[in-house]
């Protein structure tokens, strides 16, 4: 595996779509792609393709291109996906629900291990084979298993009495809040809001409008 140093997060950010591309790749049978070939695939420049890859050792071959199956591999390696993540959600509402019912996260390498919730009515609830449980119980199950990441789809007002006993027991929060929860050291966060990505494309279609497209 290359080896790993200090990258951006707009490089991290870029790699799960080469990983999907490359998937696209591997399943037609394509062996090998050069960058200039990628950079047509994926609308992004060849240099760009090259500078991105070469922030984790490069993967190429001056003359012979990128090895489809072996970059896709190693990509993977990268993203955590062979390596696999187990991962909870706190809140099944109607989102949390939708997360934990979709079977594309668990071919990723995703493993859900628990799902706890505020609502009485949904305890011993099974979604994917797992039971809800009650919040209380988070902290003693958090302390009990090994879980990568948790994924906060709960009402924002809720949010600060579960953070204090997930700091500390997960790698990483999936925040779906919409309390905007900081990055702390040995804590990853990314926050999700699925309302700004509408909202973008609400801007873009106006300025297209207005340009008369």
């Amino acid at each position: 595996m290359a080896e790993h140093k200090k990258v951006s997060s707009v490089v991290i950010r870029r790699l799960p779509r080469y990983y999907r591309y490359l998937g696209d790749l591997l399943a037609k049978g394509i062996k090998r792609i050069s960058s200039k070939e990628l950079s047509e695939l994926m609308n992004v420049t060849a240099s760009q393709i090259r500078q991105d890859f070469n922030c984790f050792g490069g993967f190429g071959q001056q003359g012979y291109g990128y090895n489809v199956e072996y970059l896709y591999n190693e990509i993977s390696d990268i993203l955590g996906i062979r390596k696999g993540r187990s991962m909870i959600i706190v809140g099944t509402g109607n989102l949390g629900m939708s997360i934990a019912g979709y079977s594309n996260f668990k071919k990723r390498g995703f493993n859900l291990v628990g799902l706890f919730d505020h609502n009485p009515a949904l305890y011993g609830k099974e979604v994917s084979g797992i039971k809800i449980m009650p919040v209380t119980e988070l902290k003693n199950f958090l302390q009990g298993h090994n879980v990568d990441i948790a994924v906060l789809t709960m009402p924002k007002e809720s949010v600060q009495e579960v953070l204090p006993v997930i700091k500390g027991n997960v790698k990483g929060i999936w925040n779906f809040s919409h309390k905007e929860i900081p990055q702390e050291d040995g804590l990853s966060v990314e926050n999700v809001h699925l309302s700004d990505s509408l909202m973008t494309l609400s801007c873009k279609i106006g300025r297209n409008e207005k340009l008369g497209k």
